[in-house]
């Protein structure tokens, strides 16, 4: 029967296919397809990890003392036969061989198949007993994790062509959440959409979905608990809608609408090559934010003019703790910068933290622990300060790379003076180490990141030693309305459009233009077409943003007139409720004024 579920749209489109669940587990493990070639090695990883748990349980029950409760021993036996039972080693080994998901992929799948069953039993002392198959599964889950060494091949989350895609079909990812890491291997994947339970509009996963211009709906709840494995799925990233199983007239409906999305993609890619100039003949640069060198090709064939953000600490993460060395950084943002023949291209130092956590540092010191609240702890410019030796590499790496062109320094999440001082301190101190070894460097522009409220206040202080900045949206917005856009429960909070917001950012604009220094917006604003006409008016010139959205904001720039909608904006400026006044100056009939 068919059904309906509910969540938050982040990315547009439609997408169609058999559902691939991620089941959750209170361990963090790997989910990656196998090669073919691999199956009998991963079946094996799987009975030598019951093999070290079956030893670990019969060891327990042999050293239990003399005057322990008989009920423990018998729960050794419980698990021990549920640990060897063969019919589910064998559904454990049809997801490995069939679907060829890793190890610890099918034992949760496996798990997930039978907490449903056990949930829906009816007497009750049954159902409690989904506890034990739960206990025994965590300590297979254990041994695996602890032993676990991905292959070479492996496709992480269907990265490459995973074996699915040929023979089912197109494949949906259904999870609790995704991992920001995880989420880098959604590029080349097999998955054609995504849902999660949990999420914002702008938290990560959703800024990741929108960036790879596939649909996605986030914040769905109970979506992975509702959802089997293989059920036909629609993913409506325009409504924020799922259906389960849909009947033939709306499957119809739906393969329609994938067509049109088609055909709009195709209409677009006519003005890739046109100058982004308004109709009264405002000259508008559009550049590209990416997360790995390899999306720099991705940028160049879009038609972006540049590199507005490299995100580098994604070249920090996956790597089970160990930091990229200065070699390896250096080769990384060259590789970014010879990509894009000439064009500028911006590295943003690493931002690592609240949703971008690392698996574990080699600085015992500085190692990620859990907070509270992340978003406001060791994060971005404060780690790289607390850590010098490493800020320093990633510097000397930048500079070095800036020998083959054009390249401009960003610093993120900077608030004060003194971390400004700190700052180009150790940029002075990077030169001054390269001179000294004969290292060729080249010149950069430097910028800050205007992403809290104390930098917009005190922006004439950045404006004296910094070249340009660049409003990080995103942050500026969780910041100034003390909402974390991670989280769903608060996310109808999250409010762009709120005046303290667009405040901030239109005098972080005028600012920079009258003291002649460069400004662009590089958050998720840039990328939505629901603000390009407000930032056009507030006398925006520089957007940075995803390659997929580089020609739908590149056409709604050729159908701008910046004189007209500069008095539009400093309307929706002075009003309370600046949304409501934008939609009904829609001149066009689609969002924005």
């Amino acid at each position: 029967m068919s059904m309906q579920i509910f969540g938050l749209h982040v990315s547009r489109g439609v997408a169609i296919g058999r559902a691939v669940l991620v089941a959750s587990s209170r361990i963090d493990v790997a989910h990656y397809f196998i090669d073919v070639t691999q199956i009998d090695a991963e079946i094996a990883r799987l009975r030598q990890a019951r093999d070290r748990v079956g030893a670990e349980l019969l060891a327990l029950k042999r050293d239990l003392p003399e005057d322990a409760p008989q009920e423990l021993a018998a729960l050794m036996d419980v698990h021990l036969m549920l640990l060897h039972d063969e019919s589910l080693e064998e559904a454990i080994r049809l997801w490995i061989t069939e679907r060829h998901y890793n190890a610890e992929w099918a034992l949760t799948a496996q798990l997930d198949v039978l907490v449903r069953q056990f949930d829906e039993m009816e007497d009750e002392y049954l159902r409690e007993r989904k506890a034990d198959i739960e206990q025994v599964a965590e300590r297979v889950l254990s041994a695996l994790v602890a032993t676990h060494e991905r292959p070479r091949s492996a496709w992480s989350l269907g990265a490459g062509s995973g074996p699915d895609a040929g023979t089912e079909g197109p494949l949906v990812l259904i999870a609790n959440d995704i991992a920001p890491a995880d989420m880098l291997h959604f590029k080349r994947s097999v998955f054609t959409g995504f849902v999660t339970d949990v999420g914002g509009r702008n938290s990560h996963t959703a800024i990741v979905a929108r960036s790879l211009d596939i649909p996605a709906v986030v914040g769905a709840r109970e979506a992975s608990r509702l959802i089997r494995q293989d059920d036909w799925v629609i993913i409506d990233g325009d409504a924020g809608l799922v259906i389960v199983d849909p009947s033939p007239i709306v499957l119809e409906e739906y393969v329609f609408r994938q067509r049109q999305g088609r055909l709009e993609r195709e209409r677009l890619s006519r003005i890739k090559h046109r100058s982004a100039v308004t109709l009264d003949g405002e000259r508008v640069t559009l550049m590209a934010n990416i997360e790995m060198p390899e999306d720099a090709q991705s940028a160049f064939e879009a038609g972006a003019e540049g590199v507005g953000l490299f995100r580098s600490e994604f070249l920090f993460m996956n790597r089970g703790g160990q930091l990229p060395d200065e070699e390896e950084q250096f080769e990384a943002y060259r590789a970014v910068v010879m990509a894009m023949k000439g064009m500028p291209v911006t590295i943003r130092t690493v931002d690592i933290g609240a949703d971008k956590p690392l698996e574990r540092l080699s600085n015992a010191e500085l190692r990620h622990e859990h907070t509270l609240n992340p978003a406001l702890g060791l994060r971005a410019i404060r780690w790289s300060l607390a850590d010098p030796s490493m800020f320093r590499r990633q510097v000397r790496a930048i500079l070095r790379a800036a020998v083959d062109g054009p390249v401009k320094l960003l610093f993120p999440m900077i608030s004060r003076a003194s971390e400004i001082r700190q700052t180009l301190d150790i940029l002075k101190r990077c030169r001054e180490q390269l001179r000294d070894a004969k290292v060729n460097y080249g010149d950069v522009e430097i910028g800050a990141m205007i992403e809290i409220p104390a930098a917009t206040m005190i922006l004439p202080v950045f404006l004296r030693h910094f070249d340009f900045v660049s409003l990080g949206t995103n942050d500026l917005i969780q910041y100034t309305l003390a909402i974390d856009r991670a989280d769903e429960a608060v996310a109808h909070l999250y409010d762009p459009w709120h005046p303290a917001v667009l405040h901030q950012i239109e005098r972080t604009i005028r600012l920079a233009r009258e003291a002649g220094k460069g400004v662009s917006v590089c958050g998720e604003m840039a990328g939505d077409l629901e603000f390009t006409d407000l930032l056009l008016g507030m006398g925006l010139r520089s957007f940075s943003m995803h390659p997929t959205r580089v020609l739908s904001v590149k056409q709604r720039v050729l159908r701008a007139d910046t004189s007209r909608l500069a008095r539009m904006a400093g309307q929706i400026m002075e009003a309370e409720e600046p949304r409501s006044l934008a939609a009904v100056m829609s001149l066009d009939g689609g969002a924005g004024i």
